[in-house]
């Protein structure tokens, strides 16, 4: 908050809190994309590892992937999101797969 000080008619000085306005800031999807070479299995490995998902909802996901040829792992800030992005494409050449992720603005 910012302070603002604001002189009277009668020349007394009052203060007064202005609210500062922020955005908030920009989310960006993490999208897993779809290929012929990563197993099933392993992708259920990330989803649930790195983004803490259940083996239900990375099994959902996973699945989305497969059928739609990318799917949303998660909508973080920009910082967030890039490190999301590097340790998913880390593992995956950790583990030798191809797995591609990527983001964009939401």
């Amino acid at each position: 908050m910012a302070t603002r000080k604001q002189v009277d008619r009668d020349g007394g000085t009052t203060l007064e809190t202005e609210r500062s306005k922020t955005k908030p800031p920009k989310l960006y999807k993490v999208l897993l994309l779809n290929d012929d070479f990563t197993p099933m299995d392993f992708v259920v490995v990330v989803l649930q590892r790195l983004f803490g998902m259940s083996r239900e909802q990375a099994t959902l996901v996973m699945l989305k992937v497969h059928r739609d040829g990318k799917g949303v792992c998660g909508v973080y800030p920009y910082d967030l999101a890039a490190t999301k992005v590097a340790q998913v494409s880390a593992f995956a050449r950790q583990n030798q797969h191809p797995l591609a992720c990527v983001m964009e603005e939401n």
